[in-house]
């Protein structure tokens, strides 16, 4: 079984939701990624979400695209970051590694070489922002080689095409809480709740929610009916300007902690 199907099984067992922090890989020190990357399970992340720096983002906002050009400075690249992943894995084998980012860098190393290589990295699934649904076939050689496609949903998505992504969807099915770049902080609660209900009934796959989640609070109250939470930018700039490896565990560890005991309150019965 797949890491993330493994980890999402676990997760509804014990009735718990699940927390997906994302980072740039690279960002804020190239070396100290591996050890980032444990300070967030140790934190509590259920699954990490690892951002493939890229020049032309057309989702991230300004933190990230800021820490992806930061990165991108220091000549952080795919192979790095499989170095990385297989590094993490000699003291890790469980927490999924999800990648995050877009087709170029995987089309410019090659689809199929990526996907084996990802493969033996120890990396479980990929999120291709630009790898909708209707260009699926594009990344074929990932999925055959065993990753997990992450698809997105939003608020725009039209019925037709969300029973589409739906059926498609393997992991988790990731639902982009409003219409915008990652960092904005417009979430209306009660309009995302009435549609991850609505995602929820027609996906397979558990359904995380991200965008706009920025504290103990926000997750809390997004954790209330969704599978899983994703935070991102509020986390990368709190990691920006780290000077040490251990400064950036520790800003990382103290970030995290509380949204994962903010998570472990009890879900309500509505949920």
């Amino acid at each position: 079984m797949n890491r993330i199907d493994a980890r999402f099984s676990e997760l509804k067992a014990q009735r718990r939701t699940g927390l997906i922090p994302f980072v740039t890989a690279g960002d804020p020190l190239p070396e100290a990624t591996p050890a980032l990357m444990h300070a967030l399970v140790e934190a509590g992340a259920d699954v990490i979400e690892l951002g493939v720096p890229f020049s032309d983002p057309m989702a991230d906002g300004p933190v990230i695209q800021h820490a992806s050009e930061r990165a991108l400075a220091k000549q952080v690249g795919l192979a790095m970051i499989l170095g990385w992943v297989r590094e993490f894995r000699r003291r890790d084998e469980n927490t999924p590694i999800v990648l995050m980012g877009y087709m170029n860098p995987v089309e410019i190393h090659g689809a199929e070489r990526f996907a084996r290589e990802a493969v033996e990295a120890g990396v479980d699934g990929v999120l291709l922002v630009d790898c909708p649904i209707e260009e699926a076939q594009a990344a074929a050689p990932l999925r055959e080689a065993g990753l997990r496609q992450i698809l997105l949903a939003a608020p725009t998505t039209d019925g037709a095409r969300l029973a589409r992504i739906c059926d498609a969807a393997a992991g988790f099915l990731y639902y982009v809480s409003f219409a915008g770049i990652t960092g904005a902080d417009r979430i209306h609660l009660d309009d995302v709740r009435a549609r991850v209900a609505q995602v929820r009934e027609q996906a397979k796959v558990p359904v995380a929610v991200g965008f706009g989640i920025r504290d103990a609070a926000s997750a809390q109250a997004i954790g209330a009916f969704a599978d899983a939470v994703v935070i991102g930018s509020a986390l990368v700039e709190r990691l920006a300007g780290a000077a040490t490896e251990s400064e950036v565990c520790t800003r990382a560890r103290d970030f995290l902690m509380p949204i994962r005991a903010a998570l472990d309150v009890e879900k309500s019965e509505e949920a």
